[in-house]
């Protein structure tokens, strides 16, 4: 399976995710710049996090609009896997791409630590190497990760099962409605999430709970750490 990163500038999380795919998959992505206006065939495009162009506007808003984001809808509405994980989730908002909208922390502050996400639909192509209402740990870094929606979307997506992750037993960093703290698109091919898998895929990192979700997503469940 073949998968690529976007590249945007302030992302700095991007290393990180190369390292993390290129060791689950033993192959390095594509990386593909901000001004490319076509993505080569992969099977998973992954928006890591950051600050691009410094959350200047709001997060995510200057690099949602990006060439880069219209080569990432077209292979999205063709059924290609987008994964977007803290900024990717904020541009993946931004972009028209998943409902909803990325707040300010109800406590106003920067929060980095360690988090437990519940596991709420273990059915899509992201989460099947998990099981439904499994408990995982995933670090958290961000400034902007209170997730909101209107009375409508939020029942919307909840009734189609699109709410992914939940903050577990009270570790809410953010103050998300519904503790929500990752979604997927109604095609069940975008995925976006505040906590950072990535920097949980391997013993070095003190635990390997956000391997599951990668595995999933390049179709190796199963290979060994």
């Amino acid at each position: 399976m073949k998968s690529a990163v976007i590249l945007l500038p302030g992302l700095n999380r991007d290393r990180d995710m190369i390292a993390a795919l290129t060791r689950i998959s033993g192959k390095p992505p594509v990386t593909v710049w901000q001004t490319d206006t076509e993505i080569p065939d992969v099977d998973l495009i992954v928006i890591p996090g950051g600050f691009s162009y410094g959350d200047y506007l709001r997060c995510g808003a200057i690099a949602a609009r990006m060439p880069v984001l219209g080569a990432v809808r077209e292979k999205a509405a063709e059924g290609v896997r987008v994964l977007g994980v803290c900024n990717g989730f904020q541009i993946l908002v931004e972009a028209g791409l998943l409902p909803g909208a990325l707040m300010r922390n109800a406590s106003l502050h920067f929060v980095c630590r360690e988090v437990r996400l519940e596991v709420v639909n273990a059915s899509t192509a992201f989460t099947r190497g998990y099981t439904q209402g499994q408990i995982i740990r995933s670090p958290v870094a961000h400034h902007d990760g209170n997730y909101f929606a209107d009375a409508e979307t939020l029942k919307r997506i909840e009734d189609n099962n699109q709410v992914v992750f939940r903050y577990a037993e009270g570790t809410n960093p953010n103050g998300s409605v519904n503790d929500i703290a990752g979604i997927i698109n109604e095609a069940g091919n975008v995925l976006g999430m505040m906590p950072h898998p990535e920097n949980l895929i391997e013993p070095a990192h003190g635990g390997t709970d956000g391997r599951a979700l990668f595995e999933s997503a390049l179709d190796l469940a199963g290979v060994a750490a």
